[in-house]
C-alpha cells in the first residue's frame, strides 16, 4: 500500500509507506486550519510507531502556530473527554484501531469531543490536497503542555453513570484482555474502583499484541479458556485503542461484540426511556429492544460520526455500533469500551444474574459479514440487480442498499477504499443469514 487510506474522520496506513511523518504533518496542519482558536490535544495507543508520529503531529501543529496538549498513551474515548475537559479546539488520536502492528493512523476530534462530522472532515480533506500556506515565523510557534493525569476525567465520568456501591458489594471476578493496547491501565482503575477482583492480560501498552488485535471470536479463541481458568464472572476484551468491547461469559462462551451494545441498551432502557440510535449494519437486537420499551429507534449510515449525528439530532439516551462500540452521551460522544464494562457490571448487579443469562434473554439472531469482489464502476448496476431480485423486501438506500423482511435483513455497501462490496445479513439462523449473503454474491457476480 503506497498511499494512506483517508476518510472524512481520519487516515491510516502502513508506517514508512502510506503513512510517513510528512503525511502526518500535512494532515494535522490541514486539520488545524479548520479548528477554532485554542490548543489541540494529542494522544496515542501503544503501537511502537506512535511516539514517532506523536512528535510529528506536535511539530506540524506547532509549526502552524497551535499550542498542543500531550496526553501520552490514552484510549480513543479518553481523548474525546480530554478535549472537553481542557476546553481544547480539537484532538488527534494516533491509532490504527484493530489493524496489524505495521499500521498506524490519525483520528480527528472536534471541540465537542467527538469524531469529526462529515462536513468538517471534507473541508480538512480539501485543505490536505492543497499546498500548506500557513507556516508561522519563529515568534508565533505553538508550545506544548503535558497532562500529568489524562485518565481520571474519563474514570470519573464513567463511574457517575452506574450504582458503584451496588457493584462493589458483588465483588465480581473479571478478566480484562487489553492485548497491550491503550485500555489496560484505565481498565484496571475502573474495575478496581468498582470493587472487582481483576486479572488483566496485556496491561502494558507497548503494542506487542499477544493475538491479532480485532476482538473477534477467532482471534480471542485463546482467551476463552483464560476466563474459565480465572474463574471469572465475565471476560472483557478490548481492541488496541479501547473503543470496542467484546464479552465472554463465565463458561468461556464468546458472546461477541454485537451483544455489547444490545446488553447496554437493555439495561439503560430499563432505567431511563428515550430514543436509541445505531448504524444500519448493527444487529436488530437493539431495534427490538427499543420497540419493547416503546421508544424510537433511529438508524444511521455506517460510521461513528453518523451515529453521533443521529444521537444529537434525536436526543438519544444511548447509541453505538454493533462492532462493540457503545456510546453513552452522559460520558462522551465516542464509542467507549469502559462504558460497556461499567454498564454490564451494573446490569449483573441489579438483576443479580450472570452475563450469560442476560444475553440469553435477548432476541436471538445470527449475523454474517462477507466481502464480495466487485469493480466500483459496476456497483450502481449491481445494486439495481439486487433491488430487482428482492422485490418483496422493504428497501432503504441510506447507506448502500438495505433489504428488510419481517425476520431478516441484508445490507450491501460498496467500499470507498477497495474494489469490493460488503454484505451483512442477519436472520433467525446462521444458515438463513449465510444464504442471504450467498444470494447477493451470486447476483453481483452476474453484473
Amino acid at each position: 500500500m503506497s498511499d494512506p487510506i483517508i476518510s472524512v474522520s481520519g487516515l491510516r496506513g502502513i508506517v514508512g509507506a502510506g503513512l510517513t511523518p510528512e503525511v502526518a504533518i500535512r494532515y494535522v496542519a490541514a486539520f488545524a486550519a479548520e479548528c477554532r482558536p485554542g490548543p489541540i490535544v494529542v494522544s496515542r495507543d501503544g503501537r511502537f510507531s506512535g511516539e514517532m508520529l506523536a512528535r510529528a503531529v506536535h511539530a506540524g501543529l506547532q509549526a502552524v502556530g497551535r499550542d498542543t496538549i500531550e496526553a501520552g498513551i490514552a484510549p480513543t474515548p479518553t481523548l474525546g473527554i480530554l478535549v472537553r475537559h481542557c476546553r481544547a479546539a480539537g484532538g488527534v488520536q494516533i491509532s490504527a484501531s484493530h489493524n496489524p502492528p505495521e499500521y498506524n493512523g490519525l483520528k480527528l476530534f472536534s471541540a465537542e469531543g467527538r469524531v469529526l462530522p462529515a462536513g468538517t472532515g471534507q473541508q480538512v480533506l480539501a485543505r490536505y490536497a492543497s499546498p500548506i500556506s500557513s507556516w508561522v515565523r519563529h515568534d508565533r510557534l505553538g508550545r506544548t503542555d503535558v497532562l500529568a493525569d489524562p485518565l481520571t476525567p474519563h474514570l470519573e465520568a464513567v463511574l457517575a453513570t452506574v450504582e458503584v456501591e451496588r457493584i462493589r458489594r458483588k465483588r465480581f471476578r473479571v478478566l480484562l484482555d487489553s492485548n497491550h493496547g491503550a485500555g489496560g491501565r484505565l481498565g484496571r482503575r475502573l474495575l478496581e474502583a468498582l470493587g472487582c477482583q481483576v486479572v488483566v492480560l496485556g496491561e502494558e501498552p507497548d503494542g506487542r499484541f499477544a493475538h491479532p488485535p480485532e476482538p473477534t471470536a477467532e482471534n480471542l479463541a485463546g482467551i476463552l479458556a483464560e476466563v474459565v481458568q480465572a474463574r471469572a464472572d465475565i471476560g472483557f476484551c478490548q481492541d488496541p485503542d479501547a473503543d470496542r468491547l467484546a464479552v465472554i461469559d463465565a463458561s468461556g462462551r464468546y458472546l461477541g461484540e454485537e451483544y455489547t451494545l444490545a446488553l447496554c441498551v437493555n439495561h439503560v432502557l430499563s432505567r431511563c426511556r428515550g430514543p436509541i440510535a445505531a448504524n444500519c449494519s448493527t444487529s436488530r437486537m437493539s431495534q427490538d429492544l427499543a420497540e419493547k420499551y416503546g421508544v424510537p429507534f433511529i438508524r444511521s449510515a455506517v460510521g461513528e460520526a453518523n451515529v453521533v449525528d443521529a444521537m444529537l439530532a434525536h436526543h438519544a439516551v444511548f447509541g453505538g455500533e454493533g462492532n462493540g462500540g457503545p456510546i453513552d452521551p452522559r460520558v462522551g460522544l465516542v464509542r467507549d469500551s469502559f462504558v460497556g464494562m461499567a454498564q454490564l457490571l451494573d446490569a449483573m448487579a441489579e438483576r443479580e444474574a450472570p452475563i450469560g443469562q442476560l444475553a440469553d434473554e435477548l432476541p436471538r439472531y445470527h449475523i454474517v459479514k462477507t466481502k464480495i469482489a466487485l469493480d466500483p464502476a459496476q456497483a450502481p448496476a449491481a445494486l439495481t440487480l439486487l433491488e430487482q431480485r428482492f422485490t418483496e423486501a422493504k428497501v432503504d438506500r441510506l447507506d448502500g442498499l438495505r433489504f428488510d423482511w419481517p425476520d431478516r435483513w441484508l445490507l450491501v455497501r460498496p467500499s470507498n477504499t477497495e474494489p469490493i462490496v460488503r454484505a451483512v445479513a442477519e436472520a433467525a439462523t446462521a444458515a438463513g443469514a449465510e444464504s442471504l449473503c450467498q444470494q447477493a454474491a451470486a447476483i453481483l457476480a452476474r453484473s
